[in-house]
């Protein structure tokens, strides 16, 4: 059998959709559906549950609600294998059905990615075990878009740096594993972090279990040699930059994300925005499970299928309003040419076209009233003063100065994630922020914002995100030169020359520099990316020249690993790699004979930890201008923010209405 020619996302979608669909077909008869929440959405990007009833589902119930019925003698149970505490609510539920049910019931869990000794041993302990049937669907990448595929690992950063727990890593090298074993190895993997070193390590191991586990006939031999259609792969951990996450992000897609908040490609919409937006027919494709939206709230569909959103998402939202009004005047002249139609041909040819001008002038009243709303978010004078302090951050500035700028925010009671966001961001860019200035916003934030903060702020701390000067964590890695003790911290001061992170001179309209995403600043994670893929372009903007006059890319290819930026990247936290991997010579010969090399290379750029629409409209900016050489497909473990990252330290809980309750 010839392996697979190309990569294409869809084969990852319908696999995914055969997967579950056959694990149903296992199940007889009709059955009732439990799944964990948290894996609704990435389920409904592949199957509608009009499809499910096709297969025998009747009702469809989240395990966290606690309230599925017995009305089918099946039950089905969806949840991650991972997680301990579905396994247990899993058994509670059961237990409850046996014990509220005249009737047998047949129990059968579909464990995602994998079933985990933890998951097993929790529901032998319940005595449930035996009344089970177990199964695995292998659900890993679920394609958000043509070129992104994601783990979809909502936990993912905080199970990496808050609990360091290293199963979003096994997941991961998992994931990519599978891509081998279908298109080859990657021939060359580059890396960067602790945790990406780790992938790394992983995907070799994997590989030797593979070559022991199995018999060496051709095919597999094949399977494990050099792919002739991927170039390389690259790998990102999102400590190495935590930086740019904590900036507000300036692109369409990352204000809608940062305003409003995009999961699984959707978002919830205030009614009194949007107004109604036209929901699929009862039935036809409704949405697997996925909450019921509030009353006030239209969920809305953010992907490429919507043309106009595909043109808008990736630009700088300063010229949004410009665009919008050239679609108007567009869309109006397109209606007015009604008017001047003669024949009957040409009119047909006009009611023809009718359809999709409707759609798109429906997806233009929605994108101007969500960029109205943006715009109300971004004119406040909060928002300005959080952006300048931000930009000043980044450029470089005395940190000292910006601090009256943040007691400000605090005393006119700003959102605790925005103030958090930049307190955070001074101490990654700065090497942690002097112990009595911390001390003193500590105890501002705690008066102002409730003293279960000390929780938030101690999780900060774990997460290597708020640090005092003096700890020996907050340590950066020392200039070239310097007599300090190596630190592990990102050295910003030093990467913001040699890596060229600030870009003055930004032309947002037609942007020739990544740098436009931030509006004048370069994601240090997307330039290390360049310093694999374009290391004429880097070299000369970083060596005084200007981003303008480098516009004629030459790319400088993935083969070459880190070369010439050596030394800036030994400037960025954890390890660095460059790995090249070999294969049989018969075997790579056959490969290329059965494959060809007619089609562009794939190069897959992996970000562990998450990643941000703006960082990913970044690569797509990159993938514009190496196109004709080569594709780029980013890969991450789940879609992150500032906001996002602030929510995984702050602390839910109020002591003060704990007290009033106690009392």
């Amino acid at each position: 059998m010839a392996p697979h020619v190309g990569f294409d996302t869809d084969q990852i979608k319908d696999k995914a959709r055969k997967d579950l669909l056959y694990l149903l077909e296992g199940v007889r008869g009709k059955k009732n559906l439990v799944l964990e929440r948290g894996l609704a959405g990435p389920i409904n990007l592949f199957v509608k549950f009009s499809t499910l009833q096709e297969y025998g589902v009747d009702k469809l119930f989240f395990l966290e609600n606690g309230n599925a019925d017995v009305s089918q003698r099946n039950v089905v149970f969806v949840a991650r294998g991972e997680s301990a505490r579905h396994a247990q609510s899993i058994a509670d539920h059961i237990k409850r059905m046996q014990r509220e049910s005249q009737t047998g019931h047949e129990f059968s869990i579909f464990w995602v990615p994998r079933k985990t000794l933890v998951s097993e041993k929790i529901l032998e302990e319940a005595g449930v075990l035996g009344d089970t049937t177990t199964s695995e669907f292998p659900l890993y990448f679920l394609p958000l878009e043509k070129d992104l595929l994601s783990l979809e690992l909502e936990d993912s950063f905080s199970d990496l740096y808050l609990h360091r727990d290293p199963t979003p890593t096994f997941v991961l090298a998992r994931a990519l594993m599978l891509i081998q074993q279908k298109h080859g190895l990657f021939p060359r993997i580059t890396g960067k972090g602790d945790n990406a070193k780790r992938v790394a390590d992983l995907l070799a191991r994997m590989r030797q279990e593979l070559i022991a586990g199995e018999d060496t006939n051709e095919t597999s031999k094949l399977g494990l040699t050099p792919s002739t259609t991927i170039e390389s792969l690259i790998v990102i951990d999102r400590e190495v930059d935590y930086a740019t996450p904590l900036l507000t992000q300036l692109t369409y897609e990352g204000l809608i994300d940062e305003v409003v908040r995009i999961q699984n490609n959707q978002a919830d919409v205030d009614s009194s925005i949007v107004g109604t937006v036209p929901q699929p027919a009862p039935g036809s494709s409704k949405t697997v499970g996925t909450a019921p939206v509030e009353a006030k709230k239209q969920r809305i569909t953010l992907d490429s299928s919507d043309k106009l959103y595909d043109q808008l998402r990736d630009t700088n939202f300063a010229i949004i309003k410009s665009l919008l009004n050239k679609v108007a005047r567009r869309l109006q002249n397109d209606f007015d040419a009604r008017h001047s139609t003669k024949t009957t041909a040409e009119l047909r040819e006009f009611v023809n076209k009718l359809p999709g001008y409707q759609a798109e002038q429906r997806s233009l009243k929605i994108h101007i009233a969500l960029a109205e709303e943006i715009f109300k978010h971004t004119r406040t004078d909060q928002f300005s003063r959080l952006l300048e302090v931000q930009q000043n951050l980044a450029a470089g500035a005395d940190p000292s100065s910006q601090h009256e700028a943040i007691e400000e925010l605090i005393s006119r009671d700003a959102p605790l994630s925005e103030v958090l966001r930049v307190l955070c961001l001074e101490s990654c860019i700065s090497g942690g922020i002097k112990h009595s200035h911390l001390e003193h916003f500590k105890k501002m934030i705690l008066q102002a914002y409730g003293y279960q903060h000390l929780l938030t702020l101690d999780a900060l701390e774990k997460l290597q995100l708020l640090l005092s000067r003096s700890s020996p964590m907050a340590a950066m890695i020392p200039m070239t030169g310097g007599g300090a003790v190596a630190g592990a911290k990102t050295n910003y001061t030093y990467l913001r020359k040699a890596l060229r992170l600030i870009v003055d001179e930004v032309n947002e309209h037609d942007p020739n520099d990544i740098a436009y995403v931030y509006s004048g600043y370069a994601p240090l994670s997307v330039r290390l990316v360049q310093s694999i893929l374009q290391k004429q372009y880097l070299t000369s903007i970083t060596r005084g020249g200007n981003a303008n006059n480098a516009a004629g890319v030459a790319t400088g290819g993935a083969s070459q690993g880190w070369r010439g930026f050596d030394e800036a990247v030994k400037h960025a936290r954890g390890a660095t790699f460059d790995e090249v991997q070999k294969g049989e010579d018969k075997a790579v010969k056959a490969r290329a004979l059965l494959t060809g090399s007619g089609e562009k290379k794939v190069v897959f750029i992996v970000f562990l930890g998450g990643i941000t629409f703006t960082e990913i409209a970044a690569l797509r900016f990159i993938a514009k201008q190496e196109e004709a050489r080569k594709r780029i497909i980013i890969c991450t473990t789940s879609i992150i923010s500032g906001n996002r990252m602030m929510d995984v330290a702050i602390e839910k809980g109020s002591l003060g209405k704990n007290t009033a309750q106690a009392s």
